[in-house]
């Protein structure tokens, strides 16, 4: 692939797990020049092993733990790659939390809603104030990605807290557009259907028995017939949509909640 990126430091949050989204859209930034952070809740032995991948890549890379639902540890993740790489010019908010399932009527208002509102809307928008002054201080312009969901736009059973955090989600995207456009800083939302990440397998199981099917891989046979092209999301489709929304293509681009369903959710 081309080196569009080189020169270029993408910071990903929630990037830390194997075969995760936030790995896959590294992955893609790597082999196109960029330098590259990998952050998680913590660094241990597997948020090590995805930088060491990336560096194989023949990125450079720092991993750098933040909890996004705290302010200014998200403050300190902006600062923490500067440091390490001279700027930021593309954030992806990609952490999140998507394995609570419960019936609406069942929901734990501090213990379950909070925490999804907490790391998925007020993560989001707490990385997004630090990377956007990061940028308007550095005044090159920027990108900020926000991973969005199916969820932003459509309804889901047991799943209050995550849909509204993700419909919360497109709204901060369009307005940090406006006020950010100024700026030169981009900022959109990527909109997967479901993608078979360790996040995914959590509500594989759970949604295959609350359907009724005898089996996950039933489950998700059945979700791939529903689909236009006939298979669920795969890490690299939403890769590749970051990608052409951190380039110049991209430059007029903003304020938008792009879907990559294929064709499973067109609105």
């Amino acid at each position: 692939m081309s080196g569009r990126f080189t020169g270029k430091t993408i910071v990903v949050t929630g990037s830390g797990k194997e075969k995760g989204l936030g790995q896959g859209i590294l992955q893609r930034f790597a082999d196109e020049g960029a330098n590259c952070v990998v952050s998680d809740l913590s660094i241990g032995d597997q948020e090590e092993g995805v930088a060491e991948e990336l560096r194989g890549r023949g990125a450079k890379v720092a991993t750098i733990s933040c909890d996004v639902s705290d302010s200014a540890q998200c403050q300190a993740l902006v600062d923490q790659s500067v440091d390490a790489f001279g700027a930021v010019d593309i954030f992806v908010n990609n952490a999140g939390i998507g394995f609570m399932m419960k019936p609406l009527l069942e929901v734990d208002t501090a213990k379950e809603w909070d925490q999804v509102i907490g790391v998925n809307l007020s993560g989001a928008f707490y990385c997004t104030q630090a990377a956007a002054k990061a940028m308007v201080a550095a005044g090159n312009g920027g990108r900020i990605i926000n991973i969005a969901s199916q969820a932003a736009k459509t309804g889901f059973p047991h799943l209050a807290a995550y849909v509204s955090s993700k419909h919360g989600m497109v709204g901060l995207t369009r307005a940090s557009a406006v006020e950010l456009g100024g700026h030169g800083i981009t900022v959109n939302a990527v909109c997967p259907n479901h993608v078979t990440t360790g996040l995914g397998a959590q509500q594989n199981e759970y949604f295959s028995k609350l359907l009724g099917f005898d089996s996950v891989e039933a489950y998700l046979a059945n979700m791939s017939t529903k689909n236009p092209m006939g298979r669920p999301g795969l890490p690299s489709d939403t890769a590749a949509a970051c990608a052409w929304l951190a380039s110049d293509d991209a430059f007029y681009v903003t304020g938008e909640a792009i879907n990559v369903s294929g064709g499973e959710e067109m609105h």
